[in-house]
């Protein structure tokens, strides 16, 4: 389950257990506009958020095995194999879910993909851009006229 000296990362079993711990937090839409978010490696987005945040990824590894281990005693499958309805009674029962479900949201509507079947161009605003207006500087006179609030070093 390590990668790198001191960091925990998950088995190929336990990201497609995250990727379908995604799939029930972001589920695809019915009409298949959308897609799930275990669906848009998501998992690969969110195991490249969490160097900054170890102690979090610590937790989601611990309970995406936690959550297997569980799955395996009370209904004999693995949690990806599960149904929904088992699937939900078992991610109710897991602290990192909350967390998780807000590193999942930024991802998903930043994903190409979704973006796009959202409507909108999937690329970044800039340097395309927007039109913008013209800021009005003059604003900032009242502040340049202000005598000095500091002094000098």
């Amino acid at each position: 389950m390590r990668n790198e000296p001191g960091r925990i990362d998950l088995t190929a079993e336990g990201e497609r257990t995250l990727a379908s711990v995604l799939d029930e937090i972001i589920p695809p839409s019915s009409d298949g506009r959308l897609p799930g978010a275990g669906a848009i490696d998501l998992v690969g987005y969110i195991k490249a958020a969490m160097p900054r945040l170890p102690e979090l990824w610590s937790m989601i590894v611990h309970g995406i095995a936690e959550l297997d281990g569980v799955a395996e005693i009370r209904h004999g499958r693995r949690f990806a194999d599960l149904s929904g309805d088992q699937k939900v009674t078992l991610l109710n029962e897991q602290a990192f879910v909350l967390p998780l479900s807000l590193h999942a949201f930024v991802g998903y509507y930043q994903h190409p993909r979704v973006v796009a079947a959202l409507g909108h161009e999937p690329r970044p605003p800039h340097p395309a851009g927007y039109t913008m207006e013209s800021n009005d500087l003059a604003l900032l006179d009242t502040v340049r006229r202000r005598p000095k609030l500091y002094r000098e070093c």
